[in-house]
């Protein structure tokens, strides 16, 4: 259940990333969801090794190299989904920041949502 309603709330952040990003295009819920799966798949390898290589220059930008990262790994994903369409790096790096902080938003909710009451 913790996994599916995550899932979905990637999704809907995709989705308000696409509505605020101008460039960081989404074109169905089916498609945020797809997205979700292969940023989560790309971020788990490809991002793991990038973020393991580069993390002397993420030191010394106090982690900002890491939405750097971030938005390689938005612009590779959207390589592989139809209906998800990046156009250029700097809507990637700006979708990035902005899923950063939708997705901590969301964790949150999906937190409350999750856990049974006390």
């Amino acid at each position: 259940m913790k996994l599916i309603v995550n899932w979905v709330l990637s999704a809907v952040s995709l989705m308000i990333v696409a509505h605020l990003i101008s460039g960081f295009e989404v074109a169905s819920f089916t498609s945020a969801l797809f997205a979700a799966v292969v940023i989560g798949l790309v971020n788990a390898t490809i991002g793991f090794i990038l973020k393991l290589v580069t993390l002397p220059i993420t030191f010394l930008t106090f982690g900002v190299f890491w939405f750097v990262i971030n938005a390689i790994m938005l612009e590779l994903a959207a390589a592989f989904v139809p209906g998800f369409v990046i156009r250029g790096f700097m809507p990637a790096f700006l979708g990035a920041i902005v899923l950063s902080i939708v997705n901590l938003f969301m964790r949150a909710l999906g937190k409350s949502v999750t856990e049974p009451r006390r």
